[in-house]
Order: C-alpha cells, then structure tokens, then sequence
C-alpha cells in the first residue's frame, strides 16, 4: 500500500515543481508576505509593544527591534503555514478539471490511496516553501535583533510542521468538493485575506473587544498563532528577565503580544496549545478520511 501512496505522492509533488505558475505563487508569497509585514505591520507591532513599557523602563533600541521582528516574523509564519496549503493544494483540483481522475477512477487503486497521497504532497510542498520562508525570517532577525538558541529553533520547525499539517488537512477538506481552479482561486483568496485577522497574526487578538476575543478563543488557529508567538519570542523574554526587568511588565508584554491566550478565564499553556493543534489536525484528518468516502464530481458524472 504505501508504495502505491509514495508514488502518488511522489508524482503530485513532480507535477508542483512542473507548474512553473503554481511553483513561483506558492515561492514568491512568503517573501511578499515578509515584505508587506515589515513595510507596513512592523511600526504597529512596535507602537503595541511600546505600549506596555513603563516610562520609568529603558529598553535597547536593539531589543525593541528584535522584539518586533520576532512578532512579525512569528505572525508571518503563522499566516503563510496555512495558506501556502491552499496554493499547493491546487493539484487535486486541477485533476479533475482535467479529466485526469477518470484514469485514476478505472485504475485498481482505491480512493483511500488516491487522496492520501495529495494530502501527502500537500504537507511535503507545504513544508519546502515554508522552509525557505523561515529561511527568510531567521536572516531578518539577524538583521533586526538575534536573541533566539537553537533550541528556540528546533521548536519553531516543530511548530510549522504542527501548523503545515493542520493547513493540509484544512484545505484538504476545503478543496474536495472544488471542480475547477476558478474555485479554489476564490477560496485561496477569502483564505488569505480573511485568516491572518482571525488568528491575530495582522492584529494581536488583545486589541480585539472582549466579546471577539472570546468568541476567537474557541478557534484553534488562535492557539496556533500564539504557539509561534511563544517559540519565536521565548530568547526575547529571556533576555528581559536576564536584564532583571519587572515581572508585571513583561507579563504585560506577553499578554499584549498574545503570548497568554485566555479560555474561560484560563491562561492556556505551551503544552495544552500543541495539544490542541494536535488534536486539531487529528479532527480535521479524521473528517477528511470520511469526506473521501463520499462521492465526488467525478463519481457523480
């Protein structure tokens, strides 16, 4: 069986690459992104953090810096993980627009197999273009202010993996009942204007009112943002307490980057966050499996 998933895999991963269209919108986004966000994102992260400073504090220049890259570069991730799903995800519906799923539809291979092996070259593209994004990151915030150890890093690759995987099983889901590219162009679209808002990456969920922020915390994309966010930042907080400042202000600063996300009144840790995404991903897969077993357009005509 999973010799016949691989080479499926293996063969929508070849025609991502041959699509020289798809290829350079799904490469070229993240840098967009990156551009868009330190252009237009980075003075309102850092009048935010600001914000949270007592007068009587002084902070580096430096640290403010690399504060805010760290926030941005955070939210850019969190934002492109799950998108960039949707822009790779395109082959399983160019598939059928093509009339390439009559041939698999007649071949001895099951279904179960067939979808399989798109949301298998969904995580695996996924994962490269975001590599090169987190790439493009980790040279910004040299640029901007280093203050991350590679185990900071090990766990920002751990959380994309987690939130690569919960985009694939998301667009994987979206994408099954689209017909044409027209379609998933639209829903990529709503997808990327709509989802960096929601999971606060464009605007920290605490300068939403009280009534959106609780309605937000019942999503797991919040708890997938704010996960970032606590990986991303961790040498930053680090490096506040080696400089002995004050637990009020960089519990403040915390809470204003989203870093203690609240659920009933409950400030959600780092592990309950993985645990949420991991039970997310395990949801939407479990959804996604029985959604195969329904007919699609093609087993209707």
């Amino acid at each position: 069986m999973m010799r016949i998933v691989m080479a499926l895999m293996n063969r929508n991963r070849k025609l991502f690459f041959k699509d020289k269209g798809m290829l350079f919108t799904s490469m070229i986004t993240p840098v967009i992104l990156i551009v868009l966000y330190a252009t237009f994102l980075a003075k309102v992260f850092k009048d935010s953090f600001t914000a949270a400073i007592p007068d009587m504090i002084t902070i580096s220049d430096n640290l403010i810096n690399g504060t805010v890259a760290a926030q941005l570069t955070a939210s850019l991730m969190a934002v492109s993980c799950i998108t960039v799903t949707f822009c790779v995800n395109l082959t399983m519906v160019q598939d059928r627009a093509n009339g390439t799923r009559k041939d698999f539809n007649v071949s001895p291979v099951s279904k179960g197999k067939i979808y399989l092996g798109y949301f298998l070259s969904t995580v695996a593209n996924s994962l490269m273009v975001n590599g090169l994004a987190f790439v493009l990151c980790l040279g910004y915030l040299l640029k901007m202010g280093w203050y991350m150890n590679a185990a900071d890093v090990l766990w920002v690759l751990f959380d994309m993996i987690l939130l690569v995987l919960f985009g694939s099983t998301l667009s994987s889901i979206i994408s099954f009942p689209l017909t044409t590219q027209g379609q998933l162009s639209a829903v990529g679209t709503i997808v990327s204007a709509g989802y960096g808002f929601i999971c606060g990456a464009y605007m920290p969920i605490s300068n939403f009112g009280s009534g959106l922020q609780k309605a937000l915390a019942y999503l797991p994309s919040t708890y997938a943002t704010s996960l970032i966010k606590n990986h991303m930042l961790h040498g930053v907080f680090r490096e506040m307490e080696r400089k002995n400042y004050p637990d009020e202000m960089v519990k403040a600063i915390r809470d204003t980057l989203d870093c203690n996300p609240v659920f009933h009144r409950n400030v959600v840790s780092v592990n309950q966050m993985i645990g949420i995404m991991m039970g997310s991903i395990a949801v939407f897969g479990i959804i996604y499996y029985f959604v195969t077993l329904l007919p699609d357009g093609e087993d209707r005509r």
